[in-house]
């Protein structure tokens, strides 16, 4: 958790007054000056003030009646104004303690902004995908055990698995390479527990599981030697928000590996026309939802613009040939499940639309069990070395 002091910051154009970090004064004469900026922010906006407390590790009364009561006394002399605060569910204690000015206070209003941050939550962390999860990481792991030491990995480091779903990854990371310590953070509640139910099932205590959102973390800056973040950047729709955290939170010198795909170069034979067809339609699908299942070779431009350099990019195809068929058999049945039966059906496509669109994984998985048949799914590596 970040225990940094607190920050307090407005910004004009968004009409957004900032608090983060940790606020435990003991007396209101220590946080004068935060509070002179709160009115001062109060007289230049007009309309919506948004107070986000996002980042608000700590806050104690002192701090609390302090900022809420500059709020209250302004709703009962500024009729043309109202507040917003901007909480997270990640520092729950900040939704139940701000909600109590919104029912003094009808002009104060309390957003979990997190209950829906990015337009493919609700895919992404539905809980029947994940199942499948290790399956799709024992394929890929086969291919990046052997290129993760290109990109930063090596015994002994302090890393970071960012959006790290069920914690598979990370308990590979930790028999492979042995960092000495791993911290593997995710926004999603039932993976984590998942994760923690598997570690404690191999008696692993080690890997810290940390609930928190990718792209307002709570951990301290210039702390990890290796910050991962895989098949993730592509479902977020500010991709740019998220790689600004994982360059925060790498020490300098210390490096970013992400992986992710481009989903209309899935291929099969046979059926391959078949195949491109549904994988090209995969991508326009999760357009429509504002994520980008193309990103893989867009890796270098995202690193570069966010400042990294010394990057390295590679891809790799995992196929069917990998190991078991059925593996890529029953990671494909699962694409299906979510894309055809729940995106699809969400987008509002025609029935003749999705029964093509099926058909196309039941192709994919034609040729991922036929004894003639291939096929790929192909994978995109990339890191970045953080400035010194």
């Amino acid at each position: 958790m970040n225990t940094t002091p607190f920050f307090a910051d407005f910004d004009s154009k968004s009409q957004e007054f900032v608090l983060a970090g940790v606020i435990r004064p003991h007396s209101v004469d220590e946080i004068a000056a935060s509070i002179f900026m709160l009115k001062e922010a109060i007289d230049d906006v007009r309309g919506v003030l948004y107070i986000n407390v996002k980042r608000l590790v700590q806050m104690n009364n002192t701090a609390f009646q302090a900022f809420a009561r500059v709020v209250l006394d302004t709703c009962r002399t500024r009729s043309d104004l109202r507040f917003v605060v901007v909480t997270s569910s990640v520092v729950g204690w900040t939704g139940r303690m701000f909600k109590h000015l919104s029912n003094i206070e009808p002009r104060v209003t309390v957003e979990v902004y997190d209950s829906g941050f990015y337009p493919g939550q609700s895919f992404v962390e539905d809980t029947s995908f994940i199942p499948i999860l290790r399956t799709q990481t024992r394929m890929t792991w086969r291919h990046e055990r052997s290129i993760l030491s290109r990109h930063g990995m090596r015994p002994g480091i302090v890393m970071a698995d960012i959006c790290c779903g069920i914690g598979d990854f990370a308990m590979l990371v930790k028999k492979e390479f042995r960092p000495t310590r791993i911290v593997a953070l995710d926004h999603s509640q039932a993976s984590l527990a998942y994760a923690r139910e598997v570690a404690a099932s191999f008696s692993v205590a080690d890997i810290e599981y940390t609930y928190g959102d990718a792209s307002e973390m709570l951990l301290e800056d210039n702390q990890f030697d290796l910050v991962t973040c895989r098949h993730s950047l592509q479902i977020f729709n500010r991709p740019d928000v998220l790689l600004k955290e994982l360059l925060r939170i790498c020490k300098p010198g210390g490096r970013v590996y992400i992986t992710n795909e481009k989903n209309s170069h899935c291929l099969g034979e046979p059926c391959s026309q078949s195949i491109q067809w549904t994988y090209n339609e995969v991508a326009k699908l999760f357009s429509h939802f504002e994520m980008d299942v193309e990103l893989g070779p867009k890796s270098r431009r995202y690193l570069t613009d966010a400042g990294f350099e010394d990057i390295l990019v590679e891809s790799f195809m995992v196929t069917n040939l990998d190991g078991d068929p059925q593996d890529f058999a029953d990671v494909i049945a699962a694409w299906e499940n979510v894309y055809a039966g729940q995106m699809a059906v969400k987008r509002g496509d025609p029935p003749e639309f999705i029964e093509r669109f099926r058909q196309g994984f039941r192709d994919h998985i034609f040729a991922a069990l036929h004894p003639k048949g291939y096929a790929g799914w192909p994978i995109w590596a990339a890191s970045g070395r953080k400035p010194s």
